[in-house]
């Protein structure tokens, strides 16, 4: 059974830094692309990376281009979205997703909040 748990949200001021990271099973993940998406409040879900696990060569949308990286533990089985410089604009619950933009499978989420 394909699960995905993310984990590492929180409350952060503007400029801080934050690691979500999210355990597979059920797959393994190098064998597979990954997709980080997040939806903010009353909005619907924005395309955040995608990465192609077996390269790895990961694509990121322009608003977190230069700030957030995507890394993995391929031992664990896990994927990682390093935030930095984060800005209120980054607040949103954040999802991994198994497969490409389009993917379908994905975790419960972790929630964001950037605030003063």
């Amino acid at each position: 059974q394909v699960q995905l748990v993310e984990s590492g949200g929180g409350l952060v001021q503007p400029g801080g830094s934050l690691r979500l990271s999210c355990a597979a099973s059920g797959f393994i993940i190098s064998h597979d692309f990954m997709t980080w998406v997040r939806q903010a409040p009353g909005k619907g879900l924005e395309w955040v990376s995608t990465t192609n696990m077996g390269d790895p060569v990961t694509h990121y949308a322009d608003s977190v281009k230069g700030r957030f990286t995507v890394s993995a533990d391929y031992a664990k089985n896990t994927l990682y979205l390093q935030m930095n410089n984060l800005k209120p604009e980054d607040t949103a619950v954040y999802y991994c997703t198994k497969g490409g933009p389009s993917g379908t499978i994905r975790g419960q989420g972790t929630q964001v909040t950037v605030s003063s």
